[in-house]
């Protein structure tokens, strides 16, 4: 997963939260690499996940392990993406990670045979800034972010869909130490025909990125016609991944992206 640039920042796992809880983050990703979860019965169907965490670091605990343990319960098999940081200042900026999340994609395409995995069934998941990097991997999939490294990088990078969980649609500050400005549009209005389904999640009392984002995006879906599911909660605030308690009804939002994908033939 390439870049002009390099980073002798080490890698680093912090705790945090109660004792003994799983509230872990990365920071200063090196080199970019995929975790991977299998189910115990393939669906064929595959998520790369990117974790939220504004970009600075990656929370790889509730946005990142928990989904992919929840997924394997519907049969599919989850790859948690740890993608470099525009923080950490890539020469490539905020297309550092694009770069590596398009790589993902074409890399779990070209080894499919190795997961038991349908090739037309390999799908993104991001929470936060990690929602931000999925769309950007759904409506930027055909921009050349990177030369080419081997025969992976002549597969496509579209993913064949998305789910979008308190997205950024725009990062409007950048991180200190970002070297390069990237592509700072809002993705939002990158949106065209013929993109793959989008499912988006968001709570209505979010003050870190606000439900306008993926309202955006659904408008600007439904106006290209690119098939949109929406669910909105009244509560649930910013960052929320797969840690509500059950009687919050934001907390099963991933039954309602499952019932979403095998109504639409996704998960089989």
């Amino acid at each position: 997963m390439p870049d002009t640039a390099h980073t002798d920042a080490a890698r680093l796992v912090l705790e945090r939260g109660a004792p003994g809880g799983h509230d872990r983050a990365i920071l200063h990703v090196n080199q970019p690499f995929l975790e991977v979860f299998r189910p115990a019965v393939p669906n064929g169907a595959a998520v790369i996940i990117a974790p939220g965490g504004g970009y600075f670091r990656l929370a790889i605990d509730k946005e990142g392990a928990a989904p992919a343990r929840r997924l394997n319960q519907s049969g599919v098999t989850a790859f948690v993406l740890n993608y470099r940081l525009p923080a950490d200042g890539w020469a490539s900026g905020y297309d550092a990670p694009v770069q590596d999340i398009q790589r993902a994609i074409r890399l779990v395409r070209a080894r499919a045979a190795t997961w038991n995995l349908d090739v037309a069934r390999i799908g993104v998941m991001g929470f936060s800034a990690g929602g931000n990097l999925a769309a950007a991997a759904v409506t930027r999939f055909d921009d050349p972010v990177y030369a080419t490294i081997d025969a992976a990088d002549r597969l496509s990078a579209r993913p064949d869909f998305a789910c979008l969980c308190y997205a950024a649609m725009s990062m409007g500050n950048r991180p200190q130490g970002d070297a390069s400005p990237g592509d700072l549009r809002p993705l939002d209005q990158r949106v065209r025909s013929g993109l793959p389904p989008v499912f988006l999640v968001h709570a209505a009392d979010d003050d870190t990125v606000p439900v306008s984002h993926s309202l955006a995006m659904f408008t600007a879906c439904k106006a290209a016609g690119v098939p949109v599911e929406m669910h909105v909660y009244q509560e649930g605030g910013h960052g929320f991944g797969l840690s509500l308690p059950d009687d919050r009804p934001a907390s099963h939002w991933p039954d309602a992206f499952d019932t979403w994908a095998r109504r639409t033939g996704i998960f089989g």
